[in-house]
């Protein structure tokens, strides 16, 4: 079965400050960040995203991959290739290329395309679909990179949980920037 894998930049004090539903550039990235995002990415088939997100993602990204002077211009390539299937309540159609659009519950939906053949699943980020993705239990992994930056405000991911998440630390590595990666895997019951 498919593993769905989430990465998402975080700050210390755990809030996801609205600007990280775009792309690295609003955070400190360095090579190192860039070149284990690439390895993360290459390892899936399919790009998970809330349409909020993907409103904004599809079209940078887009961008970042046509202009090859982007310091994220490789990963901007990598991610731009990767069919996405975007989570919507309200969208009918995609209305962008390599994207199709799921309107059904979230929790068959993503339990449909983990029972496909292929990679891993992707999802990047928006605060209220990775919420919903982790209160239906359906990440499989969580990679998280820890900004050394504290907001004070913003919505936190796990707030709202019902039951408590037991997480095995995978591995963690510190950043050149000072980024923190923290990968765990759900341990399930």
């Amino acid at each position: 079965m498919r593993r769905l894998k989430l990465q998402m930049q975080v700050s210390i004090d755990a809030m996801v400050a609205a600007q990280t539903q775009i792309g690295p550039g609003h955070f400190n990235w360095d090579e190192e960040v860039r070149q284990y995002s690439i390895a993360n990415a290459t390892n899936v088939d399919c790009i998970l995203l809330g349409r909020k997100t993907a409103a904004g993602f599809i079209p940078h990204w887009k961008s970042v991959a046509a202009n090859p002077r982007d310091a994220d211009f490789e990963f901007g390539k990598v991610i731009t290739g990767i069919p996405k299937v975007v989570f919507s309540r309200t969208l009918r159609k995609s209305e962008w290329p390599n994207a199709t659009v799921a309107n059904g519950e979230i929790a068959d939906s993503v339990n449909q395309l983990k029972k496909q053949t292929g990679k891993d699943l992707l999802v990047y980020g928006g605060r209220s679909f990775v919420a919903s993705l982790i209160e239906h239990n359906l990440v499989d992994e969580y990679h998280l990179l820890v900004n050394p930056v504290v907001l004070g405000s913003g919505l936190a991911i796990f707030a709202g949980l019902a039951d408590t998440l037991r997480l095995n630390l995978v591995t963690n590595k510190k950043f050149s920037c000072g980024t923190v990666l923290l990968c765990y895997e759900l341990l399930r019951d």
